[in-house]
């Protein structure tokens, strides 16, 4: 990989970490989506699809002021499949956020990754936060894979791949995310296309 591409992927990295202020990241936001798009197997349409899933979802989920108050919830969208992720204190709890994320048009499949405990400390986000810059640091810093193609989440230390991936980038991509440290566990949530 050129070094050109992997300055400019460790950019796109420190803007979706959220470790660039200002101007920076807003540039850098601009850049995060035109590289994005230009490297993503899905069409620019399910792109954009998948952003205003992401919003919806989340505006959804809050208008449930009893779920979103006691729970911290995520949720991020890729090809229409849709990942919630976060801690609610019940099992009922749990089960709604899910209920309410699929009834969000376009969302094919749900993946309900939500954990039944009390919500976690901003400290432990910041760690995750931190952990997920980490994974696509080593994604960008692997040859054999184009980490633009994979989304990475992680949420109490277990990291969530997502992408239109081939079973050998799945495999390289996994084996990369579980040498970073702090990566307790990794989970594929992989579309599989063919090489």
């Amino acid at each position: 990989m050129s070094s050109t591409r992997k300055l400019l992927l460790s950019i796109i990295i420190a803007t979706q970490a959220g470790l660039l202020g200002g101007c920076v990241a807003a540039v850098g936001a601009g850049v995060v989506t035109g590289a994005a798009v230009a490297h993503d197997r899905r069409t620019s349409g399910t792109f954009i699809d998948d952003n205003v899933i992401e919003l919806k979802a989340r505006g959804e989920l809050q208008n449930d002021k009893e779920l979103w108050n006691y729970s911290h919830l995520s949720v991020t969208c890729f090809n229409n499949i849709l990942l919630l992720t976060g801690e609610s204190p019940s099992e009922a709890l749990r089960q709604r956020a899910a209920q309410i994320v699929a009834n969000v048009q376009k969302v094919r499949k749900v993946h309900n990754e939500v954990v039944v405990a009390a919500p976690s400390s901003m400290l432990s986000r910041s760690g995750d936060t931190l952990t997920t810059g980490k994974v696509k640091t080593a994604l960008v810093n692997n040859d054999d894979i184009d980490a633009t193609r994979i989304k990475v989440v992680t949420e109490n230390g277990v990291v969530f791949l997502m992408g239109l991936v081939t079973q050998k980038e799945a495999d390289t991509a996994t084996e990369v995310a579980r040498r970073v440290g702090g990566v307790q566990r990794v989970v594929r949530i992989f579309e599989y296309i063919d090489a």
